[in-house]
């Protein structure tokens, strides 16, 4: 911490894994137990702005920017398999102890589902909004057939330029564009720590090549399902009913009895990104979740 600095105040670090460096930030007393949060494709660490100072207080809060976001190194080529982002959170946590719990969104908690299957010592509990099911694969083995359309949809990214926006507000207007529930404070929130200043206006800074990422390295289900079965902390899932994912199953399934100890709870009224449109509902459920510990 730099001298001088309030402790209730976001703090960066870097930390390295597989030849990148990586970002994360950090809330809150680093006695407290560590609770690590991962954000979803294409959005970053500063998004857990408002879960993490409603978590500081009880928890050594770490929220960190994935492969290719955030302020995160871009990895080298176009590969981005979620193996990759597995070791990389293994390595963020066995840095802050050896274990911890774990709130993730969408490809982040797709991530942290896994990463819990397969080392079930690091894990104290997992909260998975909307992180089951995405980049599973139910249907017959076509790898011929799925390495061509990686390879088609890598070549396509190869060839595109970063949209330049002329200002952060046009950035953010973006974001409301496609997400029109959040707030004009959000947006912005979310838009200053998105992009980058460059010369002409302003950019994403999470890498292109992220967008080929579930084209080759989805699992099979009977894969994943045996993977699941390994995690040995409790497990909670969170869903938004509105939301267009159907993360409460999978093939058709509800998603709990791919767990040995999990629960499903929907939150009303909202979308996929249910810590942004339901923020004082989902701090309630996660934080009930979180006390049983």
């Amino acid at each position: 911490m730099k001298e001088g600095q309030n402790m209730s105040e976001p703090r960066q670090h870097y930390f390295h894994s597989q030849r990148l460096k990586l970002s994360y930030w950090t809330w809150g007393d680093p006695s407290n137990p560590p609770l690590i949060l991962i954000h979803g494709g294409l959005d970053h660490s500063r998004a857990w702005d408002n879960v993490a100072n409603n978590l500081k207080k009880d928890f050594f809060v770490v929220a960190c920017d994935l492969r290719g976001h955030g302020d995160s190194d871009h990895a080298i080529g176009s590969h981005y398999g979620i193996l990759d982002h597995v070791l990389d959170l293994i390595t963020l946590i066995d840095l802050l102890g050896g274990s911890a719990f774990v709130v993730s969104h969408s490809f982040g908690g797709s991530i942290s589902l896994l990463a819990g299957g397969l080392f079930p010592d690091r894990f104290k509990g997992i909260v998975s909004i909307e992180g089951a099911g995405p980049w599973i694969r139910t249907e017959e083995h076509v790898l011929p057939e799925r390495i061509r359309q990686w390879a088609e949809r890598t070549k396509k990214i190869e060839g595109q330029d970063y949209r330049v926006y002329p200002t952060v507000e046009a950035a953010r207007d973006r974001i409301q564009e496609v997400h029109p529930k959040f707030s004009e404070s959000l947006a912005t929130h979310l838009a200053r720590w998105g992009t980058n200043a460059i010369a002409g206006g302003y950019v994403w800074k999470f890498d292109p090549w992220v967008n080929s990422r579930h084209m080759m390295f989805c699992l099979r289900l009977e894969e994943v399902e045996k993977i699941w079965l390994e995690i040995t902390c409790p497990v909670l899932h969170l869903c938004g009913d509105e939301s267009t994912f159907d993360s409460d199953k999978v093939n058709g399934r509800s998603v709990n009895d791919y767990f040995a100890h999990s629960q499903t709870i929907t939150i009303d009224n909202a979308g996929h990104w249910l810590h942004h449109d339901q923020l004082e509902s989902t701090l309630e459920v996660v934080k009930m979740f979180l006390s049983d510990f």
